[in-house]
């Protein structure tokens, strides 16, 4: 979660944004969020703007730079970036600003349709995957499943967690700092484990997910062994470090995963 605020930030720090934008009358902290140092709405004379600041020194940096290299080719329903900034070892982005409340992923949720509409515009929309740096999915999963099963030519999200829709007159898909490039039907397989944690059964998930041209083009080999390593992994990072969220997410990769009879 964020721990800085705006006026936490060194002053050269915020003035160089200011360079940018112009005087900040406001500023109003994000509560959620696990990458960033900083997050925050910004009010200016111009408009409002959406700031995420970290120090270089920090490992996760290098996530704020990989979302700055995808969004120049990310589609309208991302935010666009306007400005990157270095300046006193901090590193700040700077997005348009969209309204939205984060997604409801429960069952019976107006809002799952739209999701599924949202994962199969960008999944059109960004196979083949454009021509930039990012890792690929088979050494983001090396040592949990065979690389051939989730080798593709479609950038993703993967964090695919409903604070990263943004609901309003439309949907916006925010947090672009995790993509890689894979199987056109991982984003939907992520998106399984977060219905289930949601409160929907294995099977009802995946048949909200048939409705999604990639998922349905899935080979079921591959999905039962990616199922399976969702489990592995999600076990993994509760035992290393249980924060509240992995638990639950490992429950439902679990459930996901024994439901495929991919699991013990």
């Amino acid at each position: 979660m964020p721990d800085r605020h705006w006026e936490d930030l060194p002053a050269t720090v915020r003035l160089a944004i200011e360079s940018h934008i112009g005087p900040v009358r406001a500023a109003r902290s994000a509560s959620t969020g696990s990458v960033s140092s900083l997050a925050a709405t910004l009010d200016t004379d111009g408009g409002r703007i959406f700031c995420k600041a970290i120090q270089t020194s920090n490992p996760l940096a290098r996530m704020h730079h990989a979302e700055a290299r995808v969004n120049p080719w990310l589609p309208d329903i991302a935010p666009r970036l306007r400005w990157k900034i270095e300046e006193s070892d901090w590193l700040a982005l700077g997005f348009d600003h969209v309204p939205g409340r984060h997604a409801d992923l429960t069952p019976g949720s107006t809002d799952l349709p739209v999701i599924a509409d949202t994962l199969t515009a960008l999944t059109q929309g960004l196979t083949p995957c454009p021509p930039v740096r990012v890792q690929a999915a088979t050494k983001r999963w090396e040592g949990f499943i065979a690389p051939e099963l989730v080798d593709g030519e479609t950038l993703l999200h993967t964090d695919v967690t409903p604070f990263n829709f943004l609901v309003d007159t439309r949907v916006h898909v925010v947090d672009w700092s995790m993509p890689c490039r894979g199987a056109a039907w991982i984003d939907t397989a992520l998106m399984i484990v977060r219905l289930v944690r949601a409160g929907h059964s294995p099977a009802d998930s995946e048949e909200w997910a048939d409705q999604i041209p990639a998922w349905k083009q899935a080979a079921p080999d591959a999905v039962d062994a990616f199922a399976a390593a969702l489990a592995d992994l999600w076990e993994q990072r509760r035992q290393e470090s249980p924060a509240p969220h992995r638990g639950p997410l490992a429950v439902a990769a679990r459930s996901w995963a024994s439901y495929r009879g991919a699991s013990a």
